[in-house]
């Protein structure tokens, strides 16, 4: 159950939204700190956080579900955003270095195959970060963001996941230990939040973020793709989506 790109976009245009992209975002760079000159895909809504990337990266592909619709990536410069087929992505065999995976795993009927279509446009040794709500944290909990819908994942779910989809596991890490509230005072002190929840809850943060490795000695099986629903959201405020026009999603 995908939700609305255009939620999803105006999500992360406000105050909180903006937030998280920082959050999230930081802990990203420290895994990956410079794509120089590599192919970088997005598969789901990953564009907040492969903005950074856009110097550096030979290129940055924001590769957006039929389900949830597509709008227009980056909106400074050139588009760089397609809407697919998340289990029968338009790239050729290992044609890209890295993938980013956020808003997908926790809304597809069969996040393996979305795996396994990852897998198969790495190039071998290519490595994948994804981003899942935390099934122990209280942002799962709560509808104030897009990781409060769909499917949560502990660490060793997830773990397991990616392993049955050919990846070795490389690390992990975690982010959004403040509580999912748009209270300004709980926004402001959000860091100081982080640094305390990293030291002492650490197996309660708000998302899961790991990082693996393409395995290269096992082949994989294509399943056929199954159709998913558009939920309507709650964290963005009425009417703040209007005069939004993605494009429209595919009829199946």
């Amino acid at each position: 159950m995908f939700l609305d790109v255009a939620d999803l976009r105006t999500f992360y245009d406000l105050p909180v939204g903006r937030l998280l992209r920082v959050l999230i975002g930081g802990r990203i760079r420290t895994i990956w700190p410079d794509l120089n000159g590599q192919r970088l895909l997005g598969i789901g809504y990953a564009g907040p956080f492969m903005r950074p990337y856009l110097g550096s990266a030979e290129r940055c592909i924001a590769a957006m579900p039929a389900q949830q619709g597509a709008v227009g990536w980056p909106r400074e410069t050139d588009n760089a955003a397609v809407m697919v087929n998340e289990m029968d992505l338009p790239f050729s065999d290992a044609s890209v270095d890295r993938v980013m995976v956020v808003h997908a795993l926790d809304h597809a009927a069969d996040p393996g195959g979305i795996l396994r279509e990852a897998w198969r446009v790495l190039v071998p040794g290519g490595r994948l970060i994804a981003v899942v709500p935390n099934r122990r944290g209280l942002w799962s909990q709560s509808e104030a963001s897009p990781f409060g819908y769909g499917r949560p994942y502990s660490g060793s779910q997830l773990r397991e996941l990616l392993r049955n989809s050919q990846f070795d596991v490389l690390q992990q890490d975690a982010a959004l230990y403040l509580p999912p509230s748009r209270a300004p005072f709980v926004l402001r002190s959000a860091r100081t939040w982080e640094g305390i929840g990293r030291r002492m809850w650490p197996a309660f943060a708000g998302v899961l973020i790991v990082e693996a490795e393409k395995r290269v000695y096992r082949g994989v099986p294509v399943e056929q793709a199954k159709g998913l629903r558009v939920l309507k959201p709650l964290f963005i405020p009425e009417g703040a989506a209007a005069g939004m026009k993605p494009i429209r999603r595919m009829q199946r």
